[in-house]
């Protein structure tokens, strides 16, 4: 409902509203109507220690599973170790093949089983 149907067209009552209304705005740093960002400190998200496998090949000693798998993707795509007839299947190499299992062959859907023990479990 616009102000102007609430207080009938009187300009002092008008101004008031659209001042009472920007400065709540202001005052909360950002828009009321918006919802706020989840926290990115937990799950998936969380930064844990590695295993020594995956500290080789990510190069540091804690990661968050989303960030090792885009690096995982990263070093896939660099290395077009995809299989071009299903995509779905990875063809691992030596670097690979350390992190996954020794597997030589590895579908897309496995990779987050595949990473689960590499994750040092903390509370």
């Amino acid at each position: 409902m616009s102000s102007s149907r609430v207080f009938r067209g009187s300009p002092a009552l008008m101004a008031a509203a659209k001042a009472a209304k920007a400065s709540a705005a202001t005052s909360s740093g950002v828009n009321a109507t918006m919802p706020q960002a989840p926290n990115r400190t937990s799950g998936i998200f969380k930064v844990t220690p590695v295993s020594h496998a995956m500290r080789q090949f990510l190069g540091v000693s804690e990661a968050s599973r989303t960030d090792a798998v885009k690096k995982i993707w990263d070093y896939i795509k660099l290395n077009s170790l995809q299989n071009p007839a299903n995509k779905r299947e990875i063809r691992c190499e030596e670097k690979l093949t350390t992190i996954f299992d020794a597997k030589e062959t590895v579908g897309f859907l496995e990779i987050g089983k595949l990473l689960s023990p590499h994750f040092v479990k903390t509370n």
